[in-house]
């Protein structure tokens, strides 16, 4: 998931939204663009009213000021809506959570708390639209591919850096892989727990302690125990055992 070290980014081909779903085609106008945006804006708030299954694209069209003829220019069907509004928010996660100052060959603590916070803040800003896309996954496979896939492209980016500065191949006994997923699925549920059913939540979490919490646990996940033994980081040997955290704001 978090980053702090760079690595080729492979060349972009179609994104699960292109490959699973019909996307609808860029409008060739300038009023077409601003059209479409706002009917994409009404969308959010519709979704994030009513939720996915209950939805309906007459009520977009309203929220969006169109005829129902109007909105059915742009898109098909309710489907189509959500999988653009989906769309940048799939590709912003990725983006959001890879760029780190901190590298992580010197300072892992650091850049996972960068990262982590990257992905976590861009997750409470679109939390109501990120409640409707888990309600989407469980019904609808398409929807489940992409958020698989979203979380995927964390673990293969982390496990790649992970081992181009030397850390091992095995973490607590499994791949570097199934760590780090572990890991992922852990910050994925704690921002949907604390972040997108925050009125049902037990617990009220700061966004400084969401992202002190699970930075660390990445850490001591990752850079301490018996497999640093076999790692061979070029990491001071004080950076092994969980030290200060870095300053959250």
């Amino acid at each position: 998931m978090s980053l702090g070290y760079a690595v080729p980014r492979p060349k972009r081909g179609p994104t699960d939204e292109e490959r699973f779903l019909k996307m609808p085609a860029e409008p060739t106008t300038a009023k077409g663009r601003e059209t479409q945006r706002a009917v994409l804006d009404a969308a959010r708030t519709i979704f994030a009213r009513d939720g996915y299954v209950e939805a309906r694209m007459i009520d977009i069209a309203t929220e969006a000021g169109l005829s129902t003829g109007g909105l059915y220019r742009y898109f098909d069907n309710k489907t189509e809506v959500f999988a653009a509004l989906i769309a940048d928010i799939h590709e912003e996660f990725y983006s959001q959570s890879g760029h780190t100052r901190p590298i992580l060959q010197t300072d892992p603590l650091a850049a996972l708390t960068e990262a982590n916070r990257g992905y976590m803040e861009y997750y409470y800003e679109h939390r109501h639209v990120m409640r409707v896309f888990i309600e989407a996954a469980a019904i609808d496979e398409r929807f489940r591919v992409i958020l698989r896939n979203m979380r995927d492209r964390h673990v293969k980016r982390f496990a790649a850096a992970y081992r181009a500065i030397g850390g091992a191949d095995q973490v607590r006994g499994v791949s570097v892989e199934v760590a780090a997923e572990a890991m992922a699925c852990m910050v994925e549920q704690c921002c949907y727990v604390w972040f997108a059913q925050e009125d049902d939540c037990n617990n009220s979490v700061s966004m400084v302690e969401a992202i002190k919490v699970t930075s660390e646990a990445w850490y001591a996940t990752m850079f301490s125990g018996a497999h640093i033994n076999q790692a061979k980081f070029a990491v001071p040997e004080s950076a092994i055992t969980l030290p200060p955290s870095p300053a959250v704001k």
